[in-house]
């Protein structure tokens, strides 16, 4: 007997080396036309001036699928239908029960993957901005991971710049114990201190010269900016654990570790001719791009560019990276395509590095405008996640916020709404944590009754084969969804297989049933439970055994 990872994809591929083209198979309309039909002899037909039946008979002679398919049938104008045979199916939903993870493959030898998200600034509480990346750099994390390769995340903390020596200078008038702050009390110094940056020249003047000092290594300033980074650290922490995301204080890189390799990737560029001055400017000129990149100002300083160029050389030639992947806002885009230009010119992005920048979309409020707040600021994380548990218990709350998150193609703008995303019914979370509960409650009583879960070897009703068809593919979308890296894949495949699980339980009686078949269905709802809880880890979405 064939077991195959994925079913349809080994139909479909089987089908195009005999006709030349994606076959495009559908599922069949109606169960009397088996499980999947292709219109592919009607589109040939036209190119091949000939009868389209004609066609598809000569397809039909010349496939090899008798492993997998019940005898062909060739319908009305010149459609083929493919009836799988049920101990395929049995077999390949089996093998998904035996292990599932099975059909999650690495193609190629594992890679080195460095992903850069999150990304939140000292002092500063994380807001709705920080959500997506974070929810979205996590996701990635965990299924490149699963499939094989060796991630390590980056968080590009903002913990250097100009800021900081007007948090100083306004710490240092206060007098105040940075040891003893929250996140948040950090967040309303910084709050203080802008705005006495903003009205007072001469508190201005002494921030400004407070940068020179820290970044000239006076020990007192360091002293106080070591402490903001520990003080946010705490906070930072708080949110990942409340968000259920893998970083930890060892994903830390900061803006700050590249503070000193600056002056030496500015040197090197212009050494070599990659960059050039221009109107005062050290600047990369590349094709496809109006202006340059600016690596060095005309004042001297270093902008955001030159801290991503040294980034990339260090990713590739200390970490190893072998693929490097950002996540930040869609807007962002520009400025990363333009920065990896640069980087190849350079030669710091190898031909054998790939340079990705995964852009997302906005999270809106009610009226489908940038979610805030009432006084018009960043809603903070914490606040969304509140908002979310008051409709739902923490657990539920969190798989509403992420299903929510990721269930739309990234680059969407996306509504923030805590009474949709919560509720156990539709293409939600919580409905996919219902599903898994759901398996669970069955597997307990058929426990409670010493009765024997699996082996699946009985499909003959089209709601077991639906099931069994669904529980194949699953190696295969987690494996699509680390080479493309669209988390709606996933999401949209373990609704399906929700929804076909419902499906089956409601026309096939499962603890009622007797013999090999409820065995098999026994089987068949416990290889659900584990793909739903191995998809929803994916997601980094809890999998409750009771709700």
């Amino acid at each position: 007997m064939t077991v195959v990872s994925s079913l349809p994809s080994e139909l479909n591929a089987r089908v195009q080396a005999v006709a030349g083209i994606d076959p495009e198979l559908r599922a069949a309309t109606k169960p009397q036309f088996g499980h999947f039909q292709s219109n592919v002899a009607l589109r040939l037909a036209k190119s091949e001036g000939k009868l389209p039946r004609e066609i598809a008979q000569r397809i039909v002679d010349s496939l090899d699928v008798a492993d997998l398919c019940e005898p062909l049938e060739i319908a009305g104008p010149g459609f083929i239908n493919f009836r799988l045979r049920n101990e395929v199916l049995a077999g390949a939903a089996e093998a998904v029960r035996t292990d599932p993870a099975a059909g999650i493959v690495q193609h190629g030898e594992s890679q080195n993957v460095i992903i850069d998200y999150s990304s939140p600034n000292v002092a500063k509480q994380m807001h709705v901005g920080h959500l997506r990346t974070t929810i979205i750099g996590d996701c990635f994390n965990r299924v490149l991971t699963a499939v094989g390769n060796n991630v390590l995340p980056q968080n590009h903390i903002g913990d250097w710049g100009t800021q900081f020596g007007m948090l100083i200078e306004q710490i240092l008038e206060e007098g105040t114990d940075v040891s003893a702050l929250s996140l948040e009390d950090a967040e309303a110094l910084y709050k203080r201190a802008a705005s006495h940056f903003k009205d007072d020249e001469d508190f201005a003047t002494r921030a400004r010269q407070r940068v020179v000092t820290l970044q000239s290594g006076d020990e007192e300033s360091l002293t106080i900016w070591r402490q903001l980074i520990e003080t946010s650290k705490v906070g930072f922490n708080e949110a990942y654990a409340r968000l259920n995301v893998l970083l930890t204080d060892d994903h830390l890189a900061g803006e700050s570790i590249y503070n000193e390799m600056l002056p030496d990737v500015v040197a090197d560029l212009e050494a070599r001719g990659v960059a050039v001055v221009d109107d005062g400017a050290l600047c990369i000129f590349t094709d496809g791009f109006e202006a340059p990149l600016i690596v060095r100002k005309r004042d001297g300083g270093y902008g955001y560019a030159t801290t991503d160029m040294a980034a990339i050389r260090y990713r590739v030639n200390e970490l190893k990276g072998d693929r490097l992947i950002y996540v930040t806002d869609a807007r962002q885009a520009g400025h990363f395509a333009q920065v990896f230009a640069a980087a190849r010119k350079a030669g710091y992005l190898l031909d054998n590095v790939v340079a990705q920048h995964i852009g997302y979309g906005m999270v809106l409020g009610s009226d489908n405008r940038p979610f805030k707040t009432r006084d018009g600021s960043a809603a903070t994380l914490s606040s969304l996640l509140d908002a979310a548990e008051e409709n739902a218990a923490p657990e539920i709350a969190l798989a509403a916020i992420k299903y929510a998150d990721l269930s739309s193609g990234l680059q969407k703008d996306y509504v923030f709404d805590p009474e949709r995303m919560t509720k156990t019914t539709g293409d939600t979370g919580p409905y996919l944590q219902y599903a898994h509960a759901r398996c669970n409650q069955i597997l307990r009583t058929a426990e409670a009754e010493n009765l024997t879960v699996g082996p699946i070897t009985v499909v003959d009703e089209p709601q077991e084969q639906n099931l069994a068809m669904a529980l194949s593919r699953f190696g295969e979308v987690v494996d699509q969804l680390a080479a493309e890296l669209q988390p709606h894949k996933l999401c949209t495949y373990l609704f399906e297989l929700a929804t076909a699980f419902s499906v089956f339980y409601e026309h096939c009686p499962v603890l009622k049933s007797d013999g090999d078949t409820r065995t098999s269905r026994l089987g068949l709802v416990a290889a659900t439970r584990d793909v739903l809880a191995k998809g929803l880890g994916l997601l980094g979405i809890a999998a409750p055994e009771r709700m």
